[in-house]
């Protein structure tokens, strides 16, 4: 029997954080998208107030003060637009998954070590995707290839796997899109002709709409999971016993789930403080009937350009960035990440594997990078 998790990692039951935005813009093509006008009654139901039907496809520029001035609007706005073919069009996903399928873009959530830093243009709206049903239509073509779980000997049980929280968080946008729950039925249902698997992480814990869906095991969930001194650098998100609490009830549900540690740090503390996580996770799965559990374990990086970003969004951060701790890697196409030097990933290495074989042996390794 496994023991009980920390009390303060115990799942407190209490109302589901949720984003609403201050502001809404609607491009008049994704106005014009069914889709589109249930993501309007949904905002609308939400309760805000300032929401724009734009004459044309052009979302009007957002500028503040300064670039957090800017940030703090941009964090507050919601855009629906249509995906245009270049974010359709079909990109593999390693080490997650075979391809990527972008429901949005953008995240309303604080992470002050955002991966998505650096690599949008513009102020971080969050912007969804109106033409859904398009976009969900790209997948069938797909199956059946890819090069991360489709032709891997370990993960080839997974089918063709497609992962939808590469560039946005699809839970903390659900209750004003409907998107999450559209896509996880669409795959669930669909005969795709071969096996497939639907994939996201999330920070959130409103999990509610999903529970009943026809997901016939095709959608893994993974929270996204930390110790608690890297917790505080994950502003508007639910803390983490709540995810706790959301992962059990997902297992539940027959939902295939995983744990996304990320960004591992060594912060003081550490092996103390992740191994109180992994006893959480233990406890709330211990009695799960069939559980599919993977874990994935992604160690802290950052590149020159997503640190001045993250300065400027985060000036009093007490993020640890500093290049001359780190050793540089050098990623496919040239760009450089500052990463931990090769002892600390060993030792970190080192100490979640063994610390997974003792307090999560039924939980499946899928990458550590």
């Amino acid at each position: 029997m496994t023991a009980p998790a920390p009390e303060h990692l115990a799942a407190a039951p209490r109302l589901p954080r949720r984003w609403v935005p201050k502001r809404v813009y609607v491009t008049r093509s994704a106005a014009d998208l069914p889709h589109g006008q249930r993501i309007l009654r949904r905002v609308e139901a939400a309760g805000v107030q300032d929401v724009e039907v734009l004459r044309g496809d052009r979302l009007p520029p957002l500028r503040g003060a300064d670039e957090r001035a800017t940030y703090a609007l941009a964090k507050q706005t919601l855009a629906v637009v249509v995906a245009p073919p270049s974010k359709r069009r079909p990109q593999p996903i390693p080490p997650s998954a075979d391809w990527r399928v972008d429901l949005a873009e953008g995240c309303p959530a604080h992470c002050q070590y955002c991966y998505l830093a650096g690599s949008l243009g513009g102020p971080p709206i969050t912007r969804v995707y109106a033409n859904l049903e398009e976009v969900l239509d790209g997948v069938a073509p797909l199956v059946g290839g890819g090069t991360v779980t489709s032709a891997s000997e370990d993960r080839r049980g997974e089918g063709t796997t497609f992962e939808t929280s590469c560039y946005t968080d699809p839970l903390a946008l659900e209750h004003v899109t409907g998107s999450l729950s559209q896509a996880i039925t669409h795959v669930g249902t669909h005969d795709f002709g071969g096996p497939v698997q639907m994939r996201f992480t999330t920070k959130f814990d409103d999990v509610e709409p999903l529970l009943d869906l026809p997901h016939h095991g095709r959608t893994r969930v993974r929270l996204s999971v930390n110790a608690s001194g890297v917790q505080r650098f994950e502003g508007g998100t639910a803390r983490m016993p709540e995810r706790v609490g959301a992962l059990r009830r997902l297992a539940l549900a027959g939902y295939p789930v995983g744990l996304t540690v990320a960004p591992i740090m060594p912060v003081e503390g550490w092996r103390e403080q992740y191994g109180e996580l992994l006893d959480a996770f233990a406890a709330a799965t211990d009695d799960v009937p069939g559980l599919d559990l993977t874990t994935e374990l992604i160690t802290h990086r950052f590149t020159p350009r997503s640190k001045e970003v993250l300065r400027g969004w985060y000036p009093r951060s007490a993020l640890e960035m500093d290049e001359d701790a780190r050793r540089s890697k050098r990623g496919k196409y040239g760009a450089v990440k500052h990463v931990y030097p090769a002892p600390v990933m060993h030792e970190l290495r080192g100490w979640f594997q063994d610390a997974l074989a003792q307090r999560l042996p039924a939980a499946r390794l899928l990458y550590w990078t």
